[in-house]
């Protein structure tokens, strides 16, 4: 019934907040949020919210890769944030929210990895994100995304005693490696309709969607499709310019 509602709403070019189909809510970004993070954000879309935080560790390099650091991104959907949502391990959602955030950020190396060796074969920068939800209103992807590359770019490096030891009450100047930002764009199908910045009502009635991670110079460094409905391939094509047009907006809220 409510995909019904939804699809005679949609067919009449109306969406249920009064938004054109290729716009998004109000984008806000926070930086330097949390005192004890190295490096923190807050972003809010429309009633989305989302904070990222950093960590940064010393560990050992991967024996293949012995003088380039590494990068984790945990995500934790809150039960607060939505009724939907479970305490408990980490659900097939949230591993889905890193996993696509994460892969925007590796494949398009926008993180200088050779940067974050202290000492080849022994010591690297290893940066640990840590993503909570605090209202899930829909558009989680793009809004993890954002969160994650402003908490990145917020980060400083803290101070190291000459046993390697972390100092975590004093930091540098030092910013993080990053490159570019490979921002995320979520597009959904529904019906024959194709939305950005879905709400959460909206995503109940998708059948596709596509998230696109998007470089600096409209470059396509990602992509990841969900849904059990298909995509023609003029409709990824559509999907795609869509996600290349909205991803300088975003990109500039950081």
């Amino acid at each position: 019934m409510k995909n019904n509602h939804m699809l005679k709403y949609l067919s009449n070019g109306i969406r249920y907040d009064g938004r054109k189909f290729t716009e998004y809510r109000d984008v806000s970004v926070e930086a330097g949020i949390i005192k004890n993070a190295h490096g923190s954000a807050r972003v809010k879309i429309g009633k989305t919210e989302v904070i990222a935080g950093i960590k940064l560790e010393v560990g050992k390099p991967y024996p293949d890769r012995p003088d380039e650091g590494s990068m984790m991104i945990n995500v934790e959907l809150l039960p607060l944030s939505s009724p939907h949502f479970e305490s408990g391990p980490p659900s097939e959602a949230a591993i889905e929210l890193a996993r696509v955030v994460d892969r925007g950020i590796r494949e398009s190396e926008s993180i200088d990895v050779k940067k974050l060796c202290i000492v080849p074969k022994e010591h690297v920068w290893i940066v640990v994100v840590d993503i909570c939800t605090i209202n899930a209103d829909g558009n989680l992807f793009d809004a993890i995304s954002l969160a994650t590359l402003a908490a990145i770019k917020n980060a400083r490096l803290p101070e190291l005693d000459e046993d390697y030891n972390i100092d975590y009450k004093n930091f540098t100047d030092k910013e993080l490696p990053l490159t570019m930002m490979p921002v995320e764009v979520t597009v959904i199908k529904v019906g024959q309709n194709l939305i950005v910045d879905p709400t959460a009502e909206e995503e109940e009635c998708l059948s596709a969607r596509l998230s696109v991670a998007v470089t600096d110079d409209g470059s396509l460094c990602a992509l990841q499709k969900g849904g059990e409905g298909s995509l023609s391939p003029k409709e990824i094509e559509e999907m795609v310019d869509l996600a290349i047009e909205k991803s300088a907006m975003l990109r500039s809220k950081i």
